[in-house]
């Protein structure tokens, strides 16, 4: 079995991606035209050595998506997660493709194998939207929090592995 991941276009096809370590080009061309909701070269995702990943489809750049490998707790913890301007829903209603989230998380729980953590993988829910979300369509579980950031959330086991496995052929 092989990791093939897809997202969708308005026409709910599926399309195939690759998924590689984010280039300082591809990074950089977050603060060009159009303008993404974040810049990728600031100096929170720049300067922490989280592993930056870039979501393509053929050449063009749809999402990215950074990662800490988080050895002393045995999880990836995924940091942070946009899609392009004309995918990503905070920024217009017709989105150019869809399950960016989802593939996003999908490579994190990669990740989490690939370093022998079972598939485990935290995030955090920006917004109450995002929290329902990831816990109605993830089967993610709310974690203690211990400060006032954004909610944390665990997708771990047999969640992770359905959303993994929806990725292999």
């Amino acid at each position: 079995m092989r990791f093939i991941p897809y997202v969708y276009d308005k026409d709910n096809n599926r399309i195939p991606v690759t998924i590689s370590r984010a280039t300082k080009e591809e990074l950089e061309s977050t603060n060009n035209d159009p303008l993404w909701q974040t810049s990728w070269t600031n100096d929170y995702l720049s300067d922490n050595g989280f592993d930056c990943y870039a979501v393509k489809v053929n050449d063009e750049l749809v999402a990215l998506g950074a990662y800490e490998v988080k050895v002393n707790q045995l999880v990836v913890y995924i940091v942070y997660m946009e899609s392009q301007p004309e995918s990503n829903p905070t920024l217009t209603e017709d989105r150019k493709y869809r399950g960016i989230g989802k593939v996003l998380i999908a490579q994190g729980i990669k990740l989490s194998v690939d370093n022998g953590f079972g598939g485990d993988v935290v995030l955090r829910a920006k917004t109450p939207n995002l929290e329902n979300h990831y816990v109605e369509t993830y089967g993610a579980v709310k974690l203690p929090s211990y400060d006032a950031s954004a909610p944390r959330y665990l997708i771990a086991d047999d969640a992770a592995k359905r959303l993994f496995f929806s990725y292999l052929e």
